[in-house]
C-alpha cells in the first residue's frame, strides 16, 4: 500500500494538516474508533480554540522555535480560516475563544475538511523505519509505505483517550533527544500540612500563584486530591519541585480591618468555611476585626503569601497536556521537519512546546500543522 504522506495521530494538529494537504495524498492512522477525542473534552466540552493575546511568551518552549509558526499562522489567521468555513468562536473570560455551543462544532468542521484523505481507525502504529527514500510505517494490521511521515500523536496526557508515547519512540529511533516529560496544566496533590485543603473540596477562591518567577492569576478550586482550577493548572506548567506561593487575598486592603465590627470569617473576601479553616491552621480565633492584635494581623497577612511545597500533581490521567517532548533544536522551525531524517516531521504536542491555559496549545497544534503543510504541499 503506497501513500505519499502518513500522519500518525488523529487529533487537532493531524486533522488540520490533513485538511490543508491535497486530497488523496494522505493516510491518517488513528488508534481510536474516531478522531479528535481530546478536542471533544477540552474546555469543558466547549473547546478553547485560541486566545486574542498570542505570542511566544505564553509558551514554555524555545521562543525562537515557536515564533515562526505563530507569525505564519496566528490567532487572527485561524479565526478567519474557521469563519470562512462557518465556525465563529465566541470570546469568553476576556480573551479566550471558545466554540459557541460545543467542541463538536470544531471537530465536525475538521472532519469535513479532511474527509478527502484516507483514514485508518482502530489501528495502532508499532514502529517507523526508513530505507533509501521511503518510510515504512508498521501498524498492528498492515505495513504502509510513504514518502513522508508526520508524527502528530500528541503527548501522554489523557491515556484513557488513547494517548501513548509512540511519538517519542519514533523520534528516538531516528536519533532525536526527548526533553523529560511531565504532566502539565494539572492539579497539585498536597502534603500532610495541607491535608485540610481536601476538607474544603468544592470551595474556590480567586488567587495569584507565584512559581519559578511566573505569576498565575485566576480561580483556585479545592479538591479531594488537593487543589485545582485555572490558576493552579497554569502554575503546574512552571512547577517542577519545591515551594509555590499563593496570594489568597489579591488586592485586598487591610487598611480598615482593625476598625471593623465584622467577624474575620465574614470580613475576608473568601468563602466563610475557607477563612475558618485558615484561622484554625493559623491558630487564630474568629473574632471581630476591631479585637485583633497587631501580631494577629501580621499572621493573618500571611494569606497574601502562603507558601508550601506540593507533594506532586494529579498525574497524566488528569493533565490537559504534556510538558517536554521532542527536542525542538533538532527540528526545523519553519517546516517542522526533522534535522536528522529528511521527510520525517513533528507537529503539535509531541514537540517540546507547551502553552499556558487559554487556547495556546490548540493554536500551536494548528500553527505547527500549517507550517508543515506549506512545506509538504510542495513535495
Amino acid at each position: 500500500m503506497n501513500e505519499q504522506i502518513v500522519i500518525i495521530g488523529g487529533g487537532a494538529s493531524a486533522l488540520m494538516l490533513a485538511s490543508l494537504l491535497p486530497g488523496k495524498s494522505v493516510t491518517v492512522v488513528e488508534k481510536n474508533a474516531a478522531p479528535g477525542a481530546k478536542i471533544l473534552v477540552s474546555g469543558g466540552g466547549k473547546c478553547n480554540i485560541t486566545n486574542a493575546l498570542m505570542d511566544a511568551d505564553f509558551f514554555v518552549a524555545d521562543k525562537s522555535f515557536v515564533e515562526p509558526s505563530l507569525k505564519a499562522f496566528d490567532e487572527k489567521d485561524l479565526l478567519q480560516w474557521l469563519k470562512r468555513r462557518g465556525l465563529e468562536p465566541v470570546i469568553r473570560k476576556g480573551s479566550q475563544y471558545f466554540c459557541k455551543e460545543s467542541s463538536r462544532e470544531l471537530l465536525s468542521l475538521l472532519q469535513k475538511e479532511s474527509r478527502k484523505q484516507h483514514f485508518l481507525y482502530n489501528e495502532t502504529v508499532l514502529s517507523v523505519s526508513k530505507r533509501d527514500t521511503h518510510f515504512y510505517v508498521k501498524t498492528d494490521k498492515r505495513m504502509l509505505t510513504a514518502d513522508a511521515v508526520v508524527v502528530a500523536s500528541g503527548g501522554l496526557s489523557f491515556p484513557r483517550l488513547g494517548a501513548s508515547g509512540i511519538g517519542y519512540e519514533i523520534a528516538e529511533k531516528f536519533g532525536h533527544s526527548i526533553v523529560r516529560t511531565a504532566p502539565a496544566l494539572v492539579g497539585f496533590t498536597v502534603q500532610k500540612e495541607q491535608f485540610f485543603f481536601k476538607e474544603l473540596s468544592g470551595a474556590s477562591a480567586d488567587v495569584v500563584i507565584k512559581v519559578n518567577g511566573q505569576r498565575c492569576r485566576g480561580s483556585l478550586l479545592f479538591a479531594h486530591k488537593g487543589i485545582s482550577g485555572p490558576a493552579v493548572l497554569d502554575a503546574s506548567l512552571y512547577w517542577e519541585r519545591g515551594k509555590i506561593e499563593i496570594d489568597f487575598l489579591p488586592g485586598f486592603s487591610w487598611k480598615n480591618v482593625c476598625k471593623s465590627p465584622k467577624q474575620l470569617s465574614s470580613l475576608l473576601p473568601l468563602p466563610k468555611r475557607v477563612t475558618k479553616a485558615f484561622l484554625l491552621q493559623l491558630k487564630l480565633q474568629d473574632k471581630t476585626g476591631s479585637k485583633i492584635t497587631d501580631n494577629e494581623l501580621l499572621v493573618l497577612k500571611g494569606l497574601n503569601h502562603y507558601r508550601f511545597a506540593p507533594a506532586g500533581t494529579f498525574g497524566y490521567s488528569r493533565a490537559e497536556v504534556t510538558r517536554g517532548g521532542v527536542d525542538t533544536s533538532e527540528v526545523d522551525s519553519r517546516t517542522m521537519m526533522s534535522k536528522k531524517a529528511e521527510g520525517l516531521f513533528f507537529t503539535g504536542e509531541v514537540l517540546d512546546v507547551t502553552g499556558r491555559l487559554g487556547g495556546y496549545n490548540f493554536q500551536w497544534a494548528f500553527s505547527s500543522a500549517v507550517s508543515c503543510a506549506r512545506f509538504l504541499g510542495h513535495l
